[in-house]
């Protein structure tokens, strides 16, 4: 097997991309036996703790503890650039890295901001910018397939690059590459899903009578719960996710302000007994579909039969339904998730890149 060598950049780094770093590490031997691939870091970005960049590669280790001891990584040995800490200067890392990559290297962003609900800012000009710089891409923010996912993807094939997310919706369970690699001629014509892990730890909770600030301050104390949490319980994080699931699946061109979304905010603890009692279980659901040819998406709390394959999730699991044409309906569970999973999805990307580079 040939060996392929990789620059990565990387835009972000909280929790998961730290995460991820971390895995790269704990994994360097089987990426290089198993799968051919060499690789260092050429470049950082924070929002709060600076830039780092340099051509010949960064101490990762170094960064990690800079950016965990909250301190700066323009003390990083070997850092070319300091003290930045704009949109401007992530967009100048990716610029620098690919402008000074060497030839025989291929470069990839790994994008892990924050999710920005109203535009898919600045995720979305990250990703262009790097498309354009010549590197591949690879993310976990679901904003630039939620808002921009067609004209995205389009770019990236005239330029011969990847443009991969697995991480985007379901942790590491592989929901995209499942649909791409594996069902070919299948349509997928709608479905139902758990798909965000703070609200159904919250509710799994407060079906045992604990209180909804208590449940949800574990999800942001184990770096679960977005940086604004309200995004989790008001169901944004779930219509992003369902607007990505629509655009990449049943080619919609939706948004999550064309999902119909109710929280889990009017909910007690009393609801969700309740409904236990009576053999239910009440459960924030993400649905996608067809009517009338048009694609349109809802999530919002359901009630549904305790033996339902999605109301056994608990916790942090989660799942989701496809509903084909041919197959039927084919259900994915994932019964552990957190950070772990999440940046396995960016390095099972990580691998899709270089086999589509040089081949199996």
């Amino acid at each position: 097997m040939k060996t392929v060598a990789l620059d990565l950049i990387l835009v972000g780094f909280g929790n998961v991309g730290r995460r991820f770093a971390r895995l790269l590490q704990e994994q360097e031997g089987v990426l290089a036996r198993t799968h051919g691939i060499t690789w260092r870091v050429v470049g950082i970005a924070t929002r709060t703790h600076g830039i780092a960049v340099n051509p010949a590669g960064l101490d990762l280790t170094q960064a990690l503890t800079l950016v965990e001891g909250h301190g700066s990584l323009g003390a990083l040995q070997g850092n070319a650039a300091t003290g930045r800490e704009t949109l401007g200067s992530a967009l100048e890392l990716i610029e620098s890295a690919t402008h000074t990559a060497d030839a025989d290297r291929a470069q990839v962003m790994v994008e892990t901001t924050v999710l920005d609900i109203t535009r898919g800012q600045p995720a979305i000009d990250h990703v262009r910018k790097a498309l354009r710089a010549g590197a591949h891409v690879i993310t976990a923010n679901k904003g630039p397939v939620a808002f921009a996912y067609r004209e995205i993807d389009d770019f990236a094939t005239a330029l011969g690059r990847s443009f991969l997310f697995e991480g985007a919706v379901m942790d590491g369970v592989p929901i995209f590459n499942l649909v791409r690699e594996t069902l070919p001629a299948v349509t997928i014509l709608g479905f139902r899903g758990i798909v965000n892990s703070t609200t159904n730890h919250i509710l799994t909770e407060m079906e045992q009578g604990r209180a909804f600030g208590e449940a949800l301050a574990e999800m942001q104390a184990a770096g679960i719960a977005e940086a604004d949490a309200s995004l989790d319980v008001d169901g944004w994080d779930a219509a992003a996710k369902t607007a990505a699931l629509l655009n990449v699946l049943m080619k919609a061109e939706a948004t999550p302000r064309d999902i119909d979304r109710t929280g889990i905010d009017a909910l007690t603890p009393g609801m969700l007994q309740d409904a236990k009692r009576q053999g239910q279980r009440l459960r924030l659901v993400a649905t996608g579909g067809r009517r009338d040819g048009k694609a349109f998406g809802r999530v919002a709390p359901e009630l549904l039969p305790e033996g339902h394959a999605l109301a056994r999730l608990r916790g942090m699991q989660n799942g989701l339904v496809l509903q084909t044409d041919l197959l039927g309906e084919i259900c994915m569970l994932q019964l552990e998730g957190g950070l772990t999973q999440t940046a396995y999805a960016l390095l099972s990307d990580l691998v899709a890149v270089r086999r589509r580079l040089r081949g199996p």
